[in-house]
């Protein structure tokens, strides 16, 4: 497919904290006011680096910042994120499969800035995972699709439904289901189907709550809790129960495992409150005592020009 028209979607400058907030003390400590800036500039950098090589192809293009992104991407052969995984994440609500995305790492962690602060301050930068560009090979990169010799991968997401209601966001990364309250115990049953039948005992969990991820974030959260690394291009999702309380040998076996790209999982919340959150803490839905939950894969595609070592 020829790509005469693409967005630009950037991630905001004034996303990193600096001096004076109006909800936060100031920040006083020169290593991290230096570290901080350093980081919005090279962001800022990477951003009119990108915006100069667009000018210097025969394709129309349009930037706009993700804050301001509030209606579906319709019109466009392509869409390239200059942020970071966050970005990209933000972008794929608003994209279904039809138009390819291309994540531009725009400010990447640097070895030795983390080992020369490690005693100090977190010095990690953007991850980029999903990411198959920066500055340093984007014009290659970028070249190679508007010439057709790079092919994006289809990656799989995740459909979630409330009481038979389908929520209107995809997941590419992950959800997790909890009370808002981190300290409060969070209550729900669930257990894996295939064509309504039931392939697992059911499992009645007190914990933390669930996360279920797909293959692309099962580098992220789940990586993190304890979870694998799967197949960038599995059609899987892996769930995890978060902290169980005394789950017994019964169901212990059930805490942590797969849902088969032609399974669902079919769940029920007891707590009095309950959030549904979507890749993140910005996308999320609220439920209550005796809601149904259903989550699967069978959700569109989203089509991402993937780094080659993946």
């Amino acid at each position: 497919m020829a790509i005469r028209r693409l967005l630009l979607l950037l991630k905001p400058f004034n996303v990193y904290p600096f001096g004076q907030s109006k909800n936060l003390p100031p920040i006083t400590n020169p290593q991290v006011l230096r570290y901080l800036d350093n980081r919005r500039r090279v962001h800022k950098d990477a951003v009119n680096f990108c915006q100069d090589i667009l000018r210097q192809k025969s394709v129309d293009w349009e930037p706009i910042l993700r804050t301001d992104l509030l209606q579906p991407i319709h019109g466009f052969d392509l869409v390239i994120t200059v942020g970071g995984d966050g970005t990209l994440l933000q972008a794929s609500h608003f994209m279904d499969d039809s138009i390819p995305v291309l994540g531009v790492n725009s400010d990447p962690t640097q070895v030795e800035e983390v080992e020369e602060f490690s005693g100090d301050f977190d010095a990690t930068r953007s991850t980029g995972h999903l990411c198959a560009a920066t500055v340093k090979n984007f014009e290659q990169v970028l070249d190679d699709i508007l010439g057709g010799q790079e092919i994006p991968s289809n990656i799989s997401r995740m459909s979630v439904s409330a009481n038979s209601q389908l929520l209107s966001t995809y997941a590419l990364n992950d959800i997790l289901i909890a009370h808002p309250c981190p300290a409060t115990v969070s209550r729900f049953s669930f257990k894996i189907q295939r064509d309504g039948e039931s392939c697992t005992p059911l499992a009645n969990c007190r914990s933390s709550g669930l996360r279920v991820s797909t293959a692309a974030g099962s580098t992220a959260a789940m990586l993190s809790a304890g979870g694998f690394v799967m197949p960038i291009l599995s059609q899987d999702l892996q769930y995890m129960v978060r902290e169980p309380i005394s789950p017994g040998a019964a169901i212990s076996s059930l805490m942590h495992g797969i849902i088969k790209s032609d399974q669902s999982m079919e769940g029920r919340w007891f707590s009095e409150k309950g959030l549904i959150y979507i890749d993140g803490s910005h996308v999320f839905h609220s439920i209550q005592y005796g809601d149904t939950i259903e989550i699967s894969s069978k959700a569109p595609v989203l089509k991402i020009f993937l780094p080659h070592i993946m």
